[in-house]
């Protein structure tokens, strides 16, 4: 079946279908499907497929959707790794594992079928080295018992199938998401476990494109952040440039690398603002503490 777990990648385990040995690009492999194969649709009929930020704006353009209604119609949310960032995974038919876009013909949504799709056999697996700033990709091969592409009389290889299958556009435009979820889990507990807020930011900063959108737009976010105006406009209308914008945003907030110019003015504000909440709750606190010593003290009289 297709697996998007595997794109921004570890080693697969040794009982997976994915063949463990790393490839390069220029590796050959022997694959085709087609729809008079005897196994056409069988990898659809049992899903498991990641979303890239990139597939579901796709596919929530196809189908007409917001960003919002696409999350809560089409997918489920999992975790990446205990207590860390979440994904995001297309729902299958209810009370099944087929796939929702499946239909004789094969898939309903072809041309902006996801990136986990398009891959299938081969897996991206996106790694970077301890002495590396930038990830590097290799990939491996799954095989699976039902998949009969394997033995079709087509060679070629792995970078001429991601051509084939329109995958340098997909890839490119992941690549922000991909660095971010491999700079968090090459971080590990340097950075401490992630606060509510910031997984919640992360999860509509990547995949809810048009509420990140309405963020954006809003007084408070154009105040802090000097943005020009023309780079503004661009973004709130091209939800890919905003996607890209967002990946920025994200290693900005949670990894304070800064590319976007900040107000000093509104920073100042929101930093004493910051201390005002800070030194309430420290009030409120003092305050509960003294209630709870009177109370003691009464008791004990």
């Amino acid at each position: 079946m297709p697996t998007g777990g595997t794109v921004p990648g570890e080693v697969p385990f040794p009982e997976s279908p994915v063949l463990p040995a790393l490839l390069d690009g220029g590796k050959t492999i022997q694959f085709r499907c087609h729809r008079g194969i005897a196994c056409w649709n069988a990898c659809c009929s049992n899903i498991d497929i990641s979303l890239t930020p990139y597939d579901i704006v796709r596919l929530k353009r196809r189908l007409g959707l917001t960003s919002t209604e696409f999350l809560e119609r089409y997918t489920v949310p999992y975790e990446m790794e205990k207590d860390g960032i979440a994904g995001v995974k297309l729902r299958p038919v209810e009370g099944g594992t087929a796939c929702r876009f499946m239909v004789p013909e094969g898939c309903g949504v072809y041309g902006d079928r996801p990136t986990a799709c398009r891959y299938y056999p081969v897996a991206l697996l996106s790694l970077r080295r301890q002495d590396e700033s930038t990830d590097r990709a290799s990939y491996a091969l799954v095989k699976e018992a039902h998949c009969l592409g394997h033995f079709e009389p087509q060679r070629q290889t792995i970078d001429a199938y991601r051509a084939e299958q329109g995958l340098a556009e997909y890839d490119e435009l992941a690549r922000g998401w991909r660095q971010l979820i491999l700079k968090k889990k090459s971080s590990g507990p340097t950075v401490g476990k992630p606060s509510k807020r910031s997984l919640q930011l992360f999860f509509m900063v990547c995949y809810d494109v048009d509420r990140f959108r309405e963020f954006v737009a809003g007084d408070g976010f154009r105040a802090l952040y000097d943005i020009p105006a023309d780079e503004m406009a661009a973004m709130l209308d091209d939800d890919v440039k905003l996607m890209l914008f967002g990946f920025r945003f994200l290693r900005q907030v949670l990894f304070g690398e800064a590319t976007i110019a900040v107000n000093p003015e509104a920073a100042a504000r929101q930093k004493e603002h910051f201390r005002e909440k800070v030194a309430r709750l420290e009030r409120e606190a003092a305050e509960q503490r003294a209630r709870t010593e009177e109370a003691g003290e009464f008791e004990g009289d």
